[in-house]
């Protein structure tokens, strides 16, 4: 049974469902110009459509309460929609006015077929109770799909500024650059393990000269990294360690002496080699020993 308030609404807006939808789309067609380039009137037809057939059939079973099961069709094609428009640019703002600007064709209609003052005001209290309710929902669902769009690209920007390269063969490098917090500590960890799974690398440095300051919590990230990748067979190299940063980890105390480091990359670099039993040697004319220089007062 419908909900008291919705009784004439619903057959109204079945009878006049055309007549309706066009006044809807031409609302809705002057409110998005702007956005033409987003979405294009075979596609607004269709969703507005189907929302209007939707709406009509949930409002007639169970009035504004848009909570009820059988609004649940109607929710769904919602959510949808609002996807669609926050992966499409559309703004919030833009994408309630979907919603909202269904009102002024619906008052149309209830103030053309219900002379009665008192019958007009209780089918449009209830009209917009649902209308507004819908249109919170719209904007919620849009938040939230927007927040995961941008979770989403944080992650992916995590996982590219963190690229995992081989300097030599058995030796990985992993520059950071930025703050390394926990979740980018995971991702940081994660990238490096498989790396060191995929290419059975001995050795991994972990370059932090990007990283702007090191305290307790990034010092524990660092740690946590070296004890995985042990785990794995590997050893680990910290290069990058300033004098500001070398005298921060002093300050708190924090205990590497089970790590290695260097000041560069290219020291670290060294030492894997070194370990390696490989060094690095000049060839051709530079490998010539440089002739010595005689003052002039040796001349």
């Amino acid at each position: 049974m419908p909900t008291t308030g919705t009784a004439q609404l619903a057959p109204l807006l079945k009878a006049h469902e055309s007549e309706v939808l066009n006044d809807w789309m031409s609302l809705q067609w002057k409110s998005i110009s702007a956005r033409r380039d987003l979405v294009n009137e075979q596609e607004l037809q269709r969703q507005s459509k189907d929302f209007l057939s939707a709406f009509i059939k949930a409002v007639g079973d169970r009035g504004a309460d848009i909570t009820a099961a059988e609004y649940a069709p109607l929710r769904e094609l919602l959510a949808t929609i609002s996807r669609m428009r926050a992966h499409q640019g559309f703004s919030p703002a833009e994408t309630a006015t979907f919603i909202y600007s269904l009102k002024q064709p619906i008052f149309t209609l209830l103030q053309r077929h219900l002379p009665d003052a008192q019958a007009l005001a209780t089918e449009l209290w209830s009209a917009n109770v649902a209308l507004d309710s819908l249109g919170l929902l719209t904007t919620d669902m849009h938040q939230k799909t927007r927040e995961e769009v941008i979770a989403r690209q944080q992650q992916e920007m995590m996982e590219l500024s963190t690229p995992v390269v081989t300097l030599w063969n058995g030796v990985l490098a992993l520059p950071l650059i930025g703050t390394l917090d926990s979740a980018r500590t995971q991702v940081v960890m994660e990238s490096l393990l498989q790396r060191i799974v995929d290419s059975g690398a001995s050795i991994a440095i972990l370059d932090i000269t990007g990283v702007p300051t090191v305290d307790t919590l990034v010092a524990q990230h660092l740690l946590k990294t070296v004890a995985a990748a042990r785990l794995m067979g590997a050893d680990c190299i910290i290069s990058g360690i300033r004098p500001q940063i070398a005298q921060t980890i002093v300050h708190l105390g924090v205990e590497l002496n089970s790590v290695i480091t260097k000041a560069t990359l290219a020291d670290a670099f060294a030492v894997a080699l070194k370990r390696l039993g490989l060094a690095v040697t000049k060839t051709g004319s530079d490998a010539k020993a440089p002739t010595p220089i005689t003052s002039p007062e040796r001349a």
